[in-house]
Order: structure tokens, then sequence, then C-alpha cells
């Protein structure tokens, strides 16, 4: 590492002391940045239809607020006791499958949604996804 510091470095600093000039603190002023707000829901131990009106309201819920993102916790069906009815698809009858399934074929739903993702593992990774949510134009 060199420690010469250059005369022009060494006036630059001279006239910066000696002038009223003041650094912006990066820690008190933030640029303006559009904050996320993000809402999650958990819908461990709900059946089918009651995490699927639970869902459609919070969506609702959450795009008359304002919020940008939603965390939907299905969990991942290893508990799902829907393999003991042969009557019920073992796979749409867990949460993981039904809940997206049925957002995306609400077409009232989608109008509200702009993106959904699987979730990062922090967020639940296979036992979640997100939900993106359009801006209402209504709030101003």
């Amino acid at each position: 590492m060199n420690n010469n510091i250059s005369n022009k470095d060494k006036k630059d600093w001279e006239k910066f002391i000696l002038s009223k000039e003041k650094l912006v603190n990066k820690d008190i002023s933030k640029p303006n940045k559009v904050l996320s707000k993000i809402r999650k829901i958990d819908l461990h131990g709900y059946s089918i239809d009651a995490a699927n009106k639970a869902v459609e309201e919070f969506i609702i819920k959450s795009y008359k607020n304002a919020v940008n993102k939603l965390i939907v916790v299905t969990g991942k069906g290893i508990h799902s006791t829907s393999y003991k009815d042969p009557y019920i698809s073992k796979d749409l009858s867990i949460l993981k499958n039904s809940v997206p399934e049925f957002i995306k074929k609400n077409k009232d739903l989608m109008k509200l949604i702009y993106n959904i993702q699987d979730a990062q593992v922090e967020d639940g990774g296979s036992g979640a996804f997100y939900i993106f949510l359009k801006k209402d134009k209504s709030i101003k």
C-alpha cells in the first residue's frame, strides 16, 4: 500500500477543512425510495375452503391498504391426511398446490396481482410463495 498522499489530495483536504461545507449524513437522510409494505399469512391447519377464503380476503385487504408484497405460508403438505380419502386428489388437496391454483383461476384476484413466485428459504422455501400486488390506482 502506498502511504504517500499527493499534493493535490492535501490541498483538497485543507480546502474542505477550511470551508463551511457539510457532508450529508447518510444515516439520517434517506433517498426517496419506495418502501415495501410486506404482510404475511400462515395457513397451517386450515382446510382448503377456509384457506382459499382467508387468502382471498387477505389479498383484497392488502391491496386496499397499499401492501406491495405478500408472503403466503401454506406448509409443504407433509403432514396432510388427505391420502386417507380416496375421493380427494392427493396433490390438489395439499394447500401448497391448491391455494396458488385457486388464486390463478380467480380472475378478480389476478387483476390485483402483478406476479406470483416461490418464496426464498428464509420466508418458508417450498412451503410458501410470494404475491406481488399491483398499486391501487384509486389511492393517491
